[in-house]
């Protein structure tokens, strides 16, 4: 039996995850059109991948991030230092913030790790203040948008077995559409946002990779030649451009509204 997808670890969720959060989350933004001066809660912050683009993009007021995690939010307490930015331990069914008290709530790949979604809109939608900003992006876990899709369906050809988030339906257009518009709220919009990111070397890759939570698992469980087979097969898999860079990409899917 797997173990759940867990992320405990700052400094190796930023090199597998954090780089493609922020790689969506500039577009996410630029979509979302935030002004200047916002109270944000950023529900899932983790490291605060997400929550840095906010802060130094955006002039936020303030940000409060909300993660279960403590060691990812360590990571975030140390990158935030002298930042308007608080961060806490909670989870995104029972947020400890007071309703009506922000101008927006974000949810940055978290959507389909919330076990209940629908509760986790609804408790989103319970903190902002009328007019303010509901919004969430999770990569398409059904239609082949996760970027390390490739290696995981390699992994599984072979019996390995790689966890999935709780909800994976969860990150499809049409149901985040359905959870907004269940939790009330209003000017529901969806979008796919597509993105690009170079790793600059097949070992770069690799090693990436192997350090993200839902493969590493599996990879810990093979022997080396099978390791190195899997390995010697990714390689010739991957796209590179003229130089030699890998080129990965991945797309997420996207939705917002108002209170």
């Amino acid at each position: 039996m797997t173990e759940p997808i867990r992320f405990e670890d700052g400094a190796a969720y930023e090199r597998f995850m954090g780089r493609w959060s922020q790689l969506v989350g500039t577009r996410f933004l630029e979509w979302i059109d935030p002004q200047h001066g916002w109270d944000w809660i950023d529900v899932g912050c983790g490291n605060g991948a997400f929550t840095a683009l906010i802060v130094d993009h955006h002039a936020p007021a303030s940000v409060h991030g909300v993660d279960p995690s403590e060691a990812q939010l360590a990571f975030a307490r140390e990158r935030f230092a002298g930042k308007p930015v608080r961060v806490e331990q909670g989870h995104a069914l029972d947020l400890p913030r007071d309703a009506d008290s922000a101008d927006a709530a974000v949810m940055p790949l978290v959507l389909s790790f919330v076990p209940d979604p629908a509760r986790g809109v609804q408790e989103m939608a319970r903190v902002v203040r009328e007019g303010g900003v509901v919004s969430a992006y999770m990569w398409d876990m059904d239609g082949g948008g996760f970027p390390y899709h490739v290696l995981h369906d390699r992994i599984r050809a072979r019996g390995g077995t790689v966890p999935l988030p709780p909800v994976p339906e969860a990150s499809r257009l049409d149901v985040m559409e359905s959870l907004w518009r269940g939790a009330g709220l209003g000017d529901v919009r969806v979008e796919t946002i597509r993105v690009t990111r170079v790793f600059d070397s097949f070992d770069e890759f690799w090693t990436t990779a192997k350090g993200g939570p839902s493969a590493g698992q599996a990879l810990r469980a093979m022997s080396d030649e099978s390791l190195g087979t899997l390995r010697d097969e990714m390689r010739d898999v991957v796209t590179r451009d003229s130089a030699g860079r890998v080129l990965m990409e991945g797309w997420a899917n996207a939705v917002r509204g108002a209170v």
